[in-house]
């Protein structure tokens, strides 16, 4: 009895199969039919010069979000292709933000140490505006910002972030009118009254020392030569500026190089601003305090 029974439910399940298939089979074939009628109706519509509704559910969200997009104001729409890069310099406290896109043809930088030094650039100004940013510095194709040693880059980097996108994606100038970019940095500027070593010293700094400082976020400045002592003075900017080991690199780098193409230099001294003169004499005076009460001060 067993196997009988297990015969007719092996019949049975193939005729259930069989007419699972049939059924299947004449599921599809009439999905293929509505599938040419739809299409037969699509081209009879669009002969007769007519838009069809044959999907009105699509038709209707592709508007709507081409309504949608329309409504949208364009610092969305523009955002999407922009993209900042940070890169990090040898100051902590300094990052380098890069745009995607050139801030200088020429090749100038600007240096903004304060919100007063920054009244002339809209962008330099909606940074200043942020706490915690201490220096803005622009590059070719770079912008630099310092930030005070309690201000934490976790907190700053969205608002910077959302200061730079919102300045590019509204096509504002980099600059207020009244203030024109130069053809390439005054400094290094070959003029005709310089000596030969000065004329040295200038294309050395220029193309040689330049970029590299440039690629950790920072510029050079020319400051002067001093034929009776041999001494070339220089200005280091941007994330160099308060870096540590920015006596490395002017020792063992800019002096090192200058010394061994120019024999008549003697050596490489940097000038500080006097911004940083007063902030250098009020910390002696604070560590001298400290010492007279018996104190030890470490660096």
């Amino acid at each position: 009895m067993s196997t009988v029974c297990l015969c007719r439910k092996a019949a049975m399940g193939v005729r259930v199969s069989r007419r699972a298939v049939a059924g299947a089979g004449r599921s599809a074939a009439a999905a293929a039919e509505q599938r040419q009628a739809t299409i037969r109706m699509m081209s009879t519509t669009r002969a007769a010069g007519r838009t069809h509704s044959a999907y009105p559910s699509m038709v209707l969200r592709r508007s709507t979000a081409s309504h949608f997009n329309n409504r949208l104001p364009s610092f969305f729409q523009s955002t999407r292709s922009m993209f900042v890069q940070t890169e990090t310099t040898p100051n902590e406290d300094s990052l380098k933000f890069i745009p995607g896109q050139p801030l200088s043809t020429s090749g100038q930088t600007h240096e903004f140490l304060s919100s007063q030094d920054a009244r002339s650039s809209p962008l330099a100004s909606a940074l200043f505006d942020i706490p915690g940013v201490k220096m803005v510095f622009f590059g070719p194709d770079f912008i630099s910002i310092n930030k005070t040693e309690d201000t934490q880059w976790a907190l700053l980097k969205p608002e910077i972030y959302s200061v730079i996108i919102e300045h590019f994606s509204q096509g504002k100038p980099l600059f207020f009118e009244g203030r024109a970019e130069g053809e390439g940095p005054e400094d290094t500027r070959i003029l005709d009254t310089d000596s030969e070593v000065v004329a040295m010293i200038k294309e050395l700094l220029d193309t040689r020392v330049r970029p590299a400082i440039q690629e950790d976020g920072g510029d050079i400045e020319y400051k002067g030569f001093n034929e009776d002592s041999g001494m070339v003075t220089v200005s280091l900017k941007g994330s160099c500026r308060g870096c540590d080991s920015s006596t490395v690199t002017l020792k063992s780098g800019i002096e090192r190089m200058l010394m061994h193409y120019i024999p008549e230099v003697k050596g490489v001294e940097q000038v500080v601003s006097a911004e940083e003169a007063i902030a250098a004499d009020e910390f002696a005076k604070f560590e001298a305090r400290l010492r007279a009460e018996g104190k030890t001060v470490e660096i």
